[in-house]
């Protein structure tokens, strides 16, 4: 512990109207509150604050869970171990965590081999013990205006270095290990030299996919430079455990004309990073496609790379990709994402991410159908998007002017986002007289070919083209 754990605060910490009138009352009723966690620490980097977690003192469950149903609608997601989230405070954009301090204990194996006790009557130094890291153990009074720091959490911060609140318990939850990754790469701090051992020995087969790729999703998405992240989980021996289709990249060479910075792993580093600031615009499911994709857009040059004609070469690596993709998404088992198909763009975006330059190439001979076409396979502007950071993700001059004519060409025929819709629908082929099955979708289907290639683009053109059809099998 410091000297003098609590600190007069100059913690620019914006509380929202409605959580501040939801502190006062859990102070009215007995208890003390505090802002824990990110908040603090994000406040103190002068970061926007977007989550808020409050941890109250000196309050039983009963009288906290009154003062909540009272502020808000209350889920109680840990009841066992009094944690509950607060929606609906005007002001705040997600739940507020709201919380009991808290006594832990090592039952089991794995994140969920740890039980969980509130404990209203704790310290707030013994409660701040049990937390990560130094940096997310700091507490802010909001009312007296003050900073609890026993652990140095404020000259950790300052100093840019993650460390283990309490190293004899640090490993108890192995989850650990891939939030120091997450954590060292968003703020691009140093890790600690005994708190990056304790991490390397992380077991992390004890944990649930659904754990580690949370903490993954955060990396790729949270952080400025993914690849401090990712080069933290091959330094400390965890690539193995949580990524083991990526460990053959760094043994991959490149044909040096083309990838002077060198082998697949480091390009694959460099493209992260320059894919991060490109998907800040996207929703969050759209943004992890393209991380993903451009994470696995070259696994398949391990099987395929050869020496051939003087040069190295990887031929077919697009398609041969398909297989480790696949590989490490049913690992961290990832499919959709608030309805939207993360998996399947994925693995078109991996089979097609050479097609941007390709068009390019071939551009004075490029038909309209053949961009259409691509449109109905992955989504167009996720794979300009794929395809720039996979161009920049290299040392060298190689500007992305391949990318910008595709972009723009997707734009002129209205496919950035999805392939043309259907003129012809199955209904319109009944009404001439089809029965319903196979037959119907078989015309539609041709219609709809013709219809990417430009022959047929109104309705009645549709309709007439199905005509043609039906007569023609009729004959």
């Amino acid at each position: 512990m410091q000297e003098s754990a609590v600190l007069r605060s100059d913690v620019n910490l914006q509380v929202p109207p409605e959580l501040r009138r939801l502190l006062e009352s859990l102070r009215s009723a007995g208890g003390r509150p505090f802002l824990v966690g990110g908040a603090v620490r994000d406040a103190l980097l002068n970061l926007r604050v977007k989550d808020y977690d409050v941890e109250v003192y000196g309050l039983s469950v009963d009288a906290l869970k009154d003062v909540l149903a009272r502020a808000g609608r209350v889920n109680a997601v840990g009841e066992a171990f009094t944690v509950f989230k607060l929606s609906g405070l005007e002001g705040v954009a997600g739940d507020v965590d709201v919380s009991l301090p808290r006594r832990d204990s090592k039952v089991g194996p794995g994140h969920r081999g740890i039980a969980v006790h509130g404990d209203p009557g704790l310290s707030p130094e013994e409660a701040a013990r049990r937390r990560d890291f130094t940096v997310n153990a700091l507490l802010f009074d909001p009312f007296a205006d003050e900073l609890l720091d026993f652990f140095g959490g404020r000259r950790d911060l300052d100093t840019r270095v993650l460390r283990a609140v309490d190293p004899s318990r640090f490993g108890d939850d192995p989850l650990r290990a891939l939030r120091a990754v997450q954590l060292a790469a968003r703020y691009e701090m140093a890790v600690e030299a005994e708190t990056a051992r304790l991490c390397a020995s992380m077991p992390l087969a004890e944990l649930p996919p659904e754990r580690i790729f949370g903490e993954v999703e955060k990396l790729l998405l949270k952080a400025g430079r993914p690849s401090l992240g990712l080069r933290l989980l091959r330094e400390w021996g965890l690539l193995s455990q949580v990524a083991p289709e990526l460990l053959p990249l760094a043994d991959t060479p490149q044909d040096p004309q083309w990838h002077p910075e060198g082998d697949v792993w480091t390009h694959t580093l460099l493209a992260m990073d320059q894919a991060a600031p490109l998907v800040a615009d996207l929703d969050r499911p759209r943004a992890l496609t393209v991380m993903l994709a451009t994470l696995c857009h070259d696994l398949g040059k391990a099987s395929t790379t050869r020496f051939e004609d003087g040069r190295l070469r990887s031929r077919g690596h697009e398609e041969a990709g398909l297989g480790p993709t696949t590989t490490l998404l049913d690992r961290w088992n990832v499919h959709t994402r608030l309805g939207y198909d993360v998996r399947g763009q994925v693995l078109a975006l991996v089979a097609n991410h050479l097609k941007p330059g390709q068009l390019y190439d071939d551009r004075e001979r490029v038909s309209d159908g053949a961009i259409r076409r691509l449109a109905a396979k992955c989504e167009p502007t996720l794979l300009y998007l794929v395809a720039r950071a996979d161009c920049l993700g290299r040392t060298g001059d190689f500007p992305p002017v391949a990318m910008e004519w595709f972009l723009a060409r997707v734009r002129q025929l209205d496919v950035a986002e999805r392939p043309p819709e259907p003129l012809l629908k199955g209904r319109d082929v009944v009404a001439l007289g089809v029965a319903p099955g196979p037959e119907v979708g078989r015309i539609v289907r041709e219609v709809y070919e013709r219809q990417l290639d430009g022959a047929v683009t109104t309705v009645e053109q549709a309709r007439q083209e199905a005509e043609r059809l039906v007569a023609a099998r009729a004959e």
